[in-house]
This record gives structure tokens, C-alpha cells and sequence, in this order.
């Protein structure tokens, strides 16, 4: 009996049932045999068939480290490899990534493979060497690797060449998906799709890749908006891992006035802060893990006590930080430790790795706060757990204020702790925050409109129609509304076009200058930031440029603290050097509003008996804290609560239709605040604040443009400055005012008043 390896050209997927596996390219079984794979994922053996036949866009839908990734591009470098293929006559596939560092991730893992059939791969974005881009550029072949941005600007600088790189074209693949759709930058990328697919002169197949899709429809439709109908969808039907879940609860003290040593800038840690940090260390040190701690400051904050409890036990440094501001080496030093699987390391992070980087096996995953999205904490329960009979284990921190006399009723209801379980819950039963249809996201138009007259050297009006609008792209603009967006680019106070004799779209003084910017290739706004460099030369990252920062001052930075030693405006430098003491970087922008449904389930866990499992003793204790607050304000059947000189209005809706409801009883002169859950409004305007409900219930719903130009300043996208005030109103509308839910909410809280106040108001 021979003790030889099987010849892989003769194995199946493993259970000798695989009909896809011998569909694959003889090299590229060669490929997976060598990987020690004992068989396809299920995603993969219903994907090769779809992928191989060429001829129908794909969705490739399927949690985090499910072989997505795999699914694609084993059938692709197939279908590649049996075609018969002219060196340098363009790219054949493109990998879009909404990430650097994953497109160098994927890039290794796409190298080996395509090795054995003698395919190039080539990475291009904006850490790439030059010569690398000339290289594939002028013997463009294989596959490209890209970022949206890197894309357009292929497109913008290189328009000319575009037929000669995209002619071969044959696939296009989106990963992680969902982080495109419902955002400026997946506009941008349908408008690429569509620019490239008419410089290859030819339809190209489109494949997505997600973890976290809520509506199969409407991934299609952002897919391939003329033929979402056409879209294969393929689901994984593998079932997830075994999880382990615990929320912990941490009281936080009332926080006492500022000293005088804080008034100096020192660093003050509540004890719950430090308790997470002591439990934390207990727990994962000696482990590899992910810790997400919500904002940047709390990264650093997190991180410079995981040190420091290293630092006194005697230990090695096991914690490492990892967010958007920390330079691109930093990032990479933290992902290659943990990629080294014999050595413990955890890295405290934001969002920056909910996404699919690569850092090899995650034992445990933790969180602090309820995070932004249900989606993103499924991304990240998707890190741990993924080596045969392992589980996911995520552990989530909740810290509320002590109950006391002085504690205001929401502090009372643990609004926190409600979010996180009812979060916990919407993803136990794998709900994902849906898009938001109806978004007009003009500054993206604006953006794609100069970057087709970049790309052709000029643009019809038809063309512009044609590309943007009849493509699907942009399916909210009307034929008015287009020429409108025309009009204001062209008005004398903006003049980013002009308009030649014959027709042609130019760009205009402006619009020159917006074109050359560097930034011109992102739809999104980069805030202007400082250089952060130590005394001895080493480039620590980036500080925006509103941060007050000044020479002597104490700040952590990566993890570790500096004394900031000088700031050099004119090369936007802060010089700093190792200190003790300090605060982190004031960073803006974090945190979202819940999703109508994330609420909704608050309501529900408010209104419930039911007690999670997932609960430690503390957070329980929170929960029936919760529920006796919820009982006692009466908001089981009243929405309407008066706390000393103020009354707490809780409509029980998402931030869209809560900022309707603002405006709109500002409309009516009622000044009322968000505070989250509830709105408050002053005690002294309960007549008028019910005179406002009574008329918003009993009229049509208000414009929502009309409530928009309330709002101070509506422009919240990188291109709204040029817009005007009519167009700016009517885009801000479309994507933060739900004013259509205005007269539901008004009746519903008057059909919720409490006794004593409806009598009042009915007399």
C-alpha cells in the first residue's frame, strides 16, 4: 500500500461529492491541493460555475472569513488562465478595495495563486511606487488591484489610455461592498464601473463581496443599476461558529470639577475606565485579540494603559494601537505582529480593522460601547473564531453613571446598556442597517461631472445625461434637476464650468483649480492635519489641524505619551519627543445616531420581561435599573415626561425622522434638543410644544426643504460649498430629514400624553 499523496488533478472538494472543483484549471487545483485544502467552501463550489460561464453578475454574500475572496477569484483565474491571452493588452480583472491596507493584504494571497498560472498582479493606490504604476501601465495584463481613488485617477489623468488598459477587461470585483453603498464614495464607484465598462467597449462581468448586506435587492440594484433583476445571488448556507457573548457593566462616577492639575492638561481616568483596562489585561494578555474602543481618543487612552499595566506586572508589551491618524508603518508594525501566530498581541482599534485585513487567528474580540452599527459589530464578532471547532467570542463594555439624587431620568434609563442589547439582538437574529434610498448626493455629481470633462478633454450636456443619470447612477436626478446642478456650475460666483460655442462642458477658473487639487480624486472630505514626528525623525501620524495643540503640552499618541516640543505651521509639523503624563488628541467625527430599528428594539427591551443570557451581574443590574426608570417616568404608555424645569419627549424613532421633528417644532417656535432616545424641551413651552404636536398631526407632513434651511449650516459633503443654498437645502433633505413621519410621530406622542397633561390640553 503506497503512502503517496493522492494526484490533486484526481481529489474532489473532500467528500467526494464536488462537481465545481474539477471545472477549476488543472494549475489552479494544483494550487488548492498544495494549500492542504480538504475541500471547497460552499460559497465556492456555487460560485465557480457562475464565475467560469462568464456571463452574469454576481453577489457573493457571506460572513467574515468564509473564503469570499476565494469564491471569486479561483474561478476567475481560471476562466483567465484557459483563455487565450495577449501580453499587454490590458487588465483582465480589477479588485476594487475600500481599503490600502486590504488591497495589501489581498495581494500576497492573490500573488501565490496566480503565480502558478502565470498571471501579473499589480497593486495601485497612493502608497505604490511610481515605478510599479509605469510598469503596469505600459504592459498593462493580469490583474489590477485598486481603491476607488486610485481608479479615478487613472481615469482623470490617463483618459486618453483608458481604452488601450481597459480592453481586455473581463471581471470586476467589489469587496466589502456594503462599505460603498448608501456613501459618496459608492456613487463614485458606480460612475467608475460604468466609465470603465465604456472604455473597454464591452459589458464586464461584476461580482460584489459582503459579509453584512441587509437587502439582497438593493446590493443588486447598487450592483448593476440597469439590470438589478439580472444579478445571481449567492448565500452562504454554512452555519456560523459556535459564539460567546458577555456584556460587562461598569459603574462611572460622577465626574467632579475640573483641578487645578487638569485645567493644566493631565490626563483624568474615571475608575471604570480603569477598571475595563484591568480586566481587559487580565483577560487577553498571553492571547491575540482585537480590541474596538470606539473613537481614537479611547484608543489611545486604551492603549497607553494596557502598556502601563504591562510595564508594572514586568511583562512585554502585548498592546498596540491602530486608527486612521496613525501613520501607514504604525498600522503595519501592528498587523504584522499579529500575524506571527506564535507570539500574543492585541491591537486596540476603530473601524480600521472591522474590515477583512488579514491578522491571521483571533481568539477573542471586545468592545467598548455600543458601537456604531449592527453590521459593523457582526464584522467584528467575524474576526475571532474562524479555525475549526473554535468559537467567536466577543465581549462587550457598558459603563452608566452611579444612580443618585442629581442623576437626570435618561442617565437613569442606562441608554447605553439598552443600545448594546438591543444592538446584541438585532444581530442575533442577523439584521443589518438597510441603505437609505432617495439620497441625491449632488456633490458626488458635481465631483463626476468634472472628472468626465477631465477624462475627455470636454462633455456634452447629453453625455453628462447619459453617463450619469440614464446609466442609473444617480437614478434621484431628475432632467431639471441635472440642468439646475449644470446652472450653479456655471453661475459666475462658482464657475467650476463654462460653457464653449458649440456646447462642450469646460472647466471653468474654478474648476481648474478643483481639478489640479490632489485631493480632487476623493469624494469624501480629508480634514487638513499636522505631521506628528518624534525628535528622532520617526513620522508617528497625523493630528487635524483644528486639534488645539501647543509647545510644552502633554498628548498620547500611538499608545505612548510626548511632550509636544514645537509646531511648525509652514510645513505642518508637531515635533515631539517621550514624556510621562498627557491627554489624547481631541479627534471629531465619531460616533453615529441608531438606526429607526436599533430604537425600536430599545422600546422593546424597555418594555420586555425577557433577560439575556449574555449579561454579567452588573449589566444586568443595569437592565432592571432601566426598566424601573422606563416604569416609573410611565413611558409604557405616555411619551411625555416633565423632569424638573424641562420636558423629556421620547417619539421612540432614528435620527432622520427625530431631526424632522426637531425642525419642525422649531418651525412652530418650540425650541427642542436631541439628546439621544428623548427630546427635551423647556418646562415654560408645554402649551405651545403641544399646540405644535396638535397641528403637526392634523396637517400634511412638512416640506423637508423648508426644514433644512433652519439648520445653521447644511453643508456636511466635500463639493456642498458650491451648490447655493436651494440646491444645498434639497440635498440636505434628501439625506438627513424624514419629514414624510412628522405627522405619525406628532399624533402618536399626543395619543401617548399622560392624564393630567391631556386634560389640560383639551380644556
Amino acid at each position: 500500500m503506497s503512502d503517496a499523496p493522492p494526484d490533486p488533478l484526481e481529489q474532489t472538494s473532500g467528500d467526494g461529492e464536488s462537481t465545481s472543483f474539477d471545472l477549476l484549471h488543472e494549475k489552479v487545483r494544483r494550487w488548492i491541493w498544495r494549500q492542504g485544502w480538504t475541500e471547497l467552501r460552499d460559497i465556492q463550489e456555487r460560485s465557480i460555475p457562475v464565475l467560469l460561464e462568464g456571463q452574469r453578475d454576481l453577489i457573493i454574500a457571506a460572513g467574515t472569513a468564509s473564503g469570499k475572496t476565494e469564491a471569486a477569484f479561483l474561478p476567475i483565474v481560471s476562466r483567465l488562465a484557459t483563455d487565450e491571452r495577449k501580453p499587454g493588452a490590458g487588465f483582465e480583472a480589477i479588485y476594487i478595495s475600500p481599503l490600502r491596507a486590504l488591497i495589501n493584504d489581498q495581494f500576497g494571497r492573490m500573488e501565490t495563486l496566480c503565480e502558478e498560472v502565470e498571471i501579473p498582479v499589480w497593486k495601485w493606490h497612493g502608497d505604490v511606487a511610481s515605478s510599479v504604476k509605469e510598469r503596469a501601465r505600459k504592459r498593462p495584463q493580469g490583474i489590477l488591484l485598486t481603491t476607488p481613488e486610485s481608479l479615478e485617477a487613472i481615469l482623470v489623468r490617463r483618459g486618453n489610455e483608458a481604452k488601450r488598459l481597459f480592453a481586455a477587461l473581463s471581471y470586476m470585483v467589489i469587496d466589502e461592498m456594503h462599505a460603498f453603498m448608501d456613501a459618496e464614495r459608492g456613487r463614485q464607484l458606480q460612475s467608475l464601473l460604468n466609465r470603465i465598462e465604456i472604455a473597454a467597449g464591452h459589458p464586464v462581468v461584476r461580482v460584489g463581496l459582503s459579509a453584512t448586506l441587509a437587502d439582497m435587492r438593493t446590493s443588486a440594484a447598487f450592483l448593476q443599476p440597469l439590470n438589478p433583476d439580472g444579478v445571481e445571488i449567492l448565500e452562504s448556507k454554512t452555519s456560523s461558529q459556535p459564539l460567546k457573548l458577555q456584556v460587562r457593566g461598569y459603574i462611572q462616577p460622577r465626574l467632579k470639577q475640573r483641578d487645578e492639575n487638569s485645567e493644566k492638561g493631565d490626563a483624568t481616568e474615571s475608575t471604570a475606565d480603569i477598571e475595563i483596562a484591568k480586566h481587559l489585561f487580565d483577560t487577553l494578555r498571553g492571547h491575540r485579540s482585537l480590541i474596538f474602543a470606539g473613537s481614537r481618543r479611547n484608543v489611545e487612552l486604551y492603549t497607553a494603559r494596557l502598556r502601563g499595566l504591562c510595564e508594572t506586572s514586568g511583562v512585554p508589551e502585548e498592546f498596540f494601537a491602530h486608527h486612521g491618524s496613525l501613520s501607514r508603518e504604525h498600522r503595519e508594525e501592528a498587523e504584522r505582529r499579529l500575524k506571527e501566530d506564535d507570539r500574543p498581541g492585541s491591537i486596540v482599534a476603530t473601524t480600521t480593522l472591522e474590515l477583512g485585513i488579514d491578522i491571521g487567528h483571533i481568539d477573542a474580540v471586545s468592545q467598548i460601547g455600543p458601537g456604531h452599527t449592527v453590521a459593523g459589530m457582526r464584522q467584528r464578532l467575524g474576526r475571532s473564531g474562524r479555525r475549526a471547532g473554535q468559537s467567536s467570542v466577543m465581549r462587550v463594555y457598558t459603563t452608566e453613571m452611579v444612580i443618585d439624587e442629581r442623576i437626570h431620568p435618561i442617565d437613569a434609563m442606562r441608554p447605553r446598556t439598552v443600545q448594546t442589547i438591543a444592538m446584541l439582538n438585532l444581530m442575533l437574529r442577523r439584521w443589518n442597517e438597510p441603505p437609505q434610498i432617495g439620497r441625491l448626493h449632488l456633490s458626488t455629481l458635481i465631483q463626476q461631472i468634472l472628472a468626465l470633462i477631465a477624462q475627455h478633454g470636454g462633455l456634452t450636456v447629453k453625455q453628462g445625461w447619459n453617463r450619469l443619470i440614464e446609466s442609473g447612477v444617480f437614478p434621484e436626478v431628475d432632467q431639471a434637476l441635472y440642468i439646475d446642478v449644470l446652472r450653479q456650475m456655471k453661475h459666475p460666483e462658482v464657475q467650476l464650468i463654462e460653457q464653449a460655442p458649440d456646447g462642450t462642458l469646460l472647466p471653468g477658473e474654478e474648476g481648474e483649480r478643483v481639478i489640479n487639487d490632489r485631493g480632487f480624486y476623493a469624494v469624501f472630505m480629508t480634514p487638513d492635519e499636522f505631521k506628528v514626528i518624534t525628535d528622532r525623525g520617526r513620522n508617528l501620524g497625523t493630528l487635524p489641524v483644528d486639534n488645539s495643540v501647543v509647545p510644552e503640552q502633554l498628548i498620547i499618541f500611538a499608545g505612548y505619551r510626548w511632550r509636544v516640543i514645537e509646531i511648525d505651521n509652514q510645513r505642518r509639523e508637531i515635533l515631539v519627543t517621550r514624556a510621562y503624563g498627557g491627554i489624547p488628541p481631541k479627534f471629531g467625527g465619531e460616533g453615529l445616531p441608531p438606526a429607526d430599528e436599533v430604537v425600536a428594539e430599545m422600546r422593546r427591551v424597555y418594555e420586555n420581561i425577557a433577560i439575556p443570557r449574555f449579561l454579567d451581574k452588573t449589566a444586568l443590574d443595569f437592565l432592571t435599573e432601566a426598566r424601573e426608570t422606563f416604569d416609573h417616568l410611565g413611558l409604557r404608555h405616555a411619551g411625555l415626561h416633565r423632569h424638573e424645569d424641562e420636558l423629556l419627549l421620547f417619539p421612540w424613532v432614528g435620527n432622520r425622522a427625530q431631526l424632522a421633528l426637531v425642525l419642525a417644532l422649531a418651525s412652530h417656535g418650540v425650541a427642542a434638543n436631541s439628546e439621544g432616545i428623548a427630546l427635551t424641551v423647556p418646562a415654560q413651552d408645554e402649551s405651545k410644544l403641544l399646540a405644535a404636536l396638535k397641528s403637526l398631526a392634523e396637517r400634511p407632513a412638512p416640506d423637508a426643504e423648508v426644514l433644512a434651511r433652519l439648520v445653521p449650516d447644511m453643508k456636511r459633503a466635500k463639493y456642498d460649498a458650491y451648490l447655493g443654498d436651494e440646491l444645498l437645502a434639497r440635498c440636505y433633505a434628501s439625506e438627513h430629514i424624514d419629514a414624510a413621519r412628522v405627522p405619525i410621530i406628532a399624533a402618536d406622542l399626543l395619543s401617548r400624553l399622560p392624564t393630567g397633561v391631556k386634560t389640560i390640553f383639551e380644556t
